[in-house]
């Protein structure tokens, strides 16, 4: 079945769109994606061969996600949120420590974005939530962004209190792309819950970085967005 899905692999792949790809994902040298190879295959695509490669076993799937091509770790993840969802209990936590065990392989945001709200967020909803904390505060960027992004899963579920704790281990990160999650997630909560968003918001709007308040505050009214940027 991994030959298989490597030959599927093969027939969709697509040399002009991996040229967008590898540009859009920032794998130049010293850029957060460098070393990211891709094939030029659509995430519909992508979704499709999960589908049909869905009873792929543990083994395999470490395969795909050893490899530095992109769409094969995307694949592979998006196969284990398949899994989890037909999984029961027993199943469910062997999937989601296998994806623990590979967040070395999660190594770039829609790899986070798409899948850690449906294994990590999901499988932790009723569960001891200390992990997502070691996680806020690793060396590593995609750690981090995992450790906010599980907590999309608790804010569809009404829960804020885990978004808002680990926004502010990470309100003073230095990379763009946890100032763009961080403020995401705050935008979520403040759909469901608009004054425990700004209540964050007034400790902390002054400090944060602008990408991160920009994200935050994206919905607000116009007049309310000024205000909140006039005093940055």
């Amino acid at each position: 079945m991994l030959n298989d899905i490597k030959n599927d692999f093969k027939k969709l792949a697509n040399s002009d769109k991996a040229k967008v790809l590898s540009g859009f994902f920032k794998t130049g040298n010293g850029e957060y994606g460098e070393g990211d190879l891709f094939l030029g295959i659509t995430v519909p695509e992508q979704r499709k061969l999960a589908q049909k490669y869905i009873d792929l076993s543990f083994p395999s799937l470490q395969v795909l996600l050893n490899n530095k091509i992109h769409e094969y770790r995307l694949t592979a993840l998006l196969i284990l949120t398949y899994q989890y969802k037909k999984a029961d209990k027993l199943e469910q936590k062997n999937i989601y420590n296998f994806y623990i065990k590979n967040t070395h392989n999660i190594n770039n945001w829609d790899l986070v974005d798409v899948t850690t709200p449906h294994i990590v967020g999901a499988y932790l909803l009723n569960k001891d939530r200390k992990i997502l904390y070691k996680l806020a505060k690793s060396k590593n960027i995609w750690e981090r962004r995992i450790s906010i992004l599980a907590t999309f899963w608790f804010i569809r579920h009404n829960e804020f209190g885990d978004t808002l704790a680990i926004a502010h281990i990470l309100h003073n990160d230095t990379h763009d792309l946890i100032h763009k999650a961080v403020g995401w997630m705050l935008r979520e909560v403040g759909k469901r819950d608009l004054k425990a968003e700004e209540d964050f918001l007034k400790e902390h709007y002054q400090y944060m970085p602008r990408t991160m308040l920009r994200y935050a505050i994206e919905k607000f009214s116009e007049n309310k967005r000024k205000k909140y940027e006039k005093n940055i």
